[in-house]
C-alpha cells in the first residue's frame, strides 16, 4: 500500500500542482493532506477546490481553522498583522463548497496499513493542531501528545520542516511544506522561503517491509511571485519579498 502525504500548502497552487503531478506518476493508493491548505497565500480557494475535486482527505490545520472563524488579535505584532490581513482576504475568497470541505476536516485520521500498526495523521499533534513536534522535542513532552494511540507511523505537519524521527517502536514523520517550505537563517534566526516543495511517500508492503521517503521538488519562484502579484491579495509585494530572488 502506497500513501502520499502533503501538508502546509498555504494557497500556493503552483507548488501544489507540481507536487500532485509528481505523486500521480507513482500512482499511490491514497493521498492525504495534513492541513493548512489555504492560509497566507495567493490562491486559497483554488487550492481547496483542487483537493476537493480529487477527493483528497484533509485533517484540520490551525491556519484553516482560523480562516473558518477569523479572530484578529488586537495585540498582534507587526508580522502577525501582515499575516492576518492576508488571511482575512483568503477567508473572503472561499465558496460555500470550500467552507464545507474545510469544515468537514477532522483533528486526526487513522489509516490501516498491511502487516503494520496504523498510520495516524494530524496537523500539530494528535492532541492539538497548535503543537509543534520537532527533532529536538523531548520525549517526556511527546508522550502526553501521543498517548492513547497505537500507531506505527505518526504523521503531522505544522512546523514546515521535514522530519523522520524514532519514537519507541514507532516513527514520527513530517513531510514538510508543499507551498511554504522555509529554512532558518543561522545568524538572524529568521525564516526565509526556499525554492522547493516538500512531501513524503510511504510504502507499506504485505510482507512487512516499510519504506518512507522524504521528497523535494524545485518550483518556479517567478511563477509563484507572479501568481501573487495578479491575485488581488493584499500586501502581495511584501509577501513576494519573502521568496528568493
Amino acid at each position: 500500500m502506497k500513501i502520499a502525504l502533503i501538508s502546509d500548502i498555504h494557497g500556493n497552487l503552483h507548488a501544489l500542482e507540481k507536487v500532485l503531478n509528481a505523486i500521480d506518476a507513482e500512482a499511490p493508493d491514497q493521498i492525504i493532506c495534513l492541513g493548512d491548505v489555504a492560509a497566507t497565500g495567493p490562491q486559497p480557494s483554488q487550492c481547496v477546490a483542487l483537493l476537493r475535486d480529487r477527493n483528497i482527505p484533509c485533517v484540520m490545520g490551525n491556519a484553516d481553522d482560523w480562516l473558518l472563524k477569523p479572530e484578529p488579535d488586537d495585540n498582534a505584532n507587526t508580522f502577525m498583522r501582515f499575516v492576518e490581513e492576508i488571511d482575512l482576504w483568503c477567508a473572503a475568497q472561499f465558496t460555500p463548497e470550500d467552507i464545507a470541505y474545510l469544515g468537514a476536516a477532522q483533528p486526526t485520521l487513522e489509516v490501516a496499513l498491511p502487516s503494520h500498526k496504523p498510520l495516524l495523521c494530524y496537523h500539530g499533534s494528535p492532541q492539538s493542531f497548535n503543537d509543534g513536534i520537532r527533532p529536538t522535542t523531548p520525549e517526556e513532552e511527546l508522550t502526553p501528545w501521543l498517548e492513547g494511540s497505537n500507531a506505527q507511523i505518526y504523521a503531522g505537519g505544522h512546523t514546515h520542516q521535514q522530519m523522520f524521527r524514532r519514537y519507541r517502536d514507532a516513527i514520527i514523520l513530517n513531510p514538510g511544506s508543499v507551498g511554504m517550505a522555509y529554512e532558518l537563517d543561522r545568524q538572524t534566526g529568521e525564516a526565509r522561503n526556499v525554492g522547493w516543495a516538500e512531501y513524503a511517500m510511504i510504502d507499506a508492503a504485505k510482507s512487512g517491509q516499510l519504506e518512507i521517503d522524504l521528497r523535494r521538488l524545485l518550483v518556479d519562484v517567478d511563477a509563484i511571485v507572479q501568481n501573487a502579484l495578479i491575485s488581488g491579495m493584499p500586501r502581495a509585494g511584501e509577501w513576494a519579498n519573502h521568496w528568493p530572488k
